[in-house]
């Protein structure tokens, strides 16, 4: 099994090395530059944002966020993709305060029952 640190390096690397391609789209020479865009949208993003969200909060999380990304995108725009990821983590948010409430709750009711 890898080591979380050995886990945490590729992604960080990978975060890293697939987003060279969306500097290089936002400050290309259009005229110049063959058009790369469905590269940087459909393959590079992606990416970013499945490597993104695994670090910071699971993997789990990551598909649950890379799936709302795509299909946000595919059905709406990028407005609306964008709109969602906001959505969840405000939804992961609500989710970690009502968990950390109930724990709380239920360790003043343990120590209430052991006295």
């Amino acid at each position: 099994m890898i080591s979380n640190a050995t886990k945490r390096s590729i992604l960080r690397w990978i975060h890293l090395i697939f987003g060279i391609p969306i500097i290089g789209y936002v400050y290309s020479p259009f005229a110049e530059l063959p058009n790369y865009a469905p590269v940087v949208r459909f393959v590079s993003v992606p990416v970013l944002i499945l490597s993104g969200f695994w670090m910071y909060s699971g993997v789990f999380f990551a598909i649950i966020g890379l799936a709302l990304w795509l299909g946000a995108i595919y059905l709406s725009g990028y407005g609306a993709g964008l709109l969602s990821l906001v959505a969840l983590f405000i939804a992961r948010k609500l989710w970690l305060v009502i968990r950390a409430r109930q724990s709380k709750r239920s360790a003043q009711q343990d120590a209430a029952d052991n006295r």
